[in-house]
């Protein structure tokens, strides 16, 4: 496979990457990620985060795929983003508490030379159950709400606050790697072809 950059510094998205068996390189995109305020659509939001993370990193390769994606929870028509410190953490959580939200994830594959990009977007939905104070507070203090959207991090196996009632785990993680696999095989299809035709022609010059 042509060389994979991860245009992120997300563990969750590494972890996943790893399991699934590809070998990648790490480049942060560096890109800040805007709030989210006045949004009205969680899918273009993400679309337009993700895209613009994989062009910060494809004007540094030469070639190669780039990587990106974008995660958000929308829920009551606002975008629920990530936690500034442990009280907003706290109060992201209450407000999900007992409830149901979905979650985004815009991914954009960046084809390097060829500048073909290939970017789409994944819906979750996401039932947590009533938190009790204790819970809440337990929770906190494990820090694993640190930079995640929604302030949580999701356990793929029994995890005992939260349900995917539809859409994938991985998704919810921050990279669906189920489309991402099919679709990392039609670049490389792509990337042949374009390799044959280029050849063709020298051929035939």
């Amino acid at each position: 496979m042509k060389r994979l950059i991860l245009a992120s510094a997300s563990e969750g998205r590494r972890d996943l990457l790893r399991r699934a068996g590809f070998e990648f390189e790490v480049m942060p995109s560096g890109v800040e990620e805007p709030e989210g305020k006045g949004v009205t659509d969680p899918r273009a939001f993400v679309h337009q985060v993700a895209w613009m993370k994989a062009a910060a990193v494809a004007a540094k390769v030469c070639e190669g795929i780039v990587l990106a994606a974008d995660s958000v929870g929308w829920q009551g028509g606002q975008i629920i983003g990530k936690p500034t410190d442990r009280d907003d953490a706290r109060r992201i959580l209450q407000r999900l508490s007992g409830t149901t939200h979905e979650l985004w994830t815009g991914v954009c594959l960046w084809l390097r030379p060829d500048d073909v990009q290939v970017c789409w977007q994944e819906r979750s939905l996401v039932h947590m159950k009533a938190l009790s104070d204790a819970e809440l507070e337990a929770y906190l203090d494990t820090g694993a709400w640190e930079g995640k959207s929604g302030a949580y991090a999701i356990q793929e196996a029994g995890d005992p606050f939260l349900t995917v009632l539809e859409g994938t785990i991985s998704n919810v993680v921050g990279l669906p790697v189920e489309t991402l696999s099919g679709l990392l095989s039609l670049t490389e299809n792509f990337a042949g072809s374009r390799k044959l035709i280029k050849d063709l022609k020298a051929t035939r010059a």
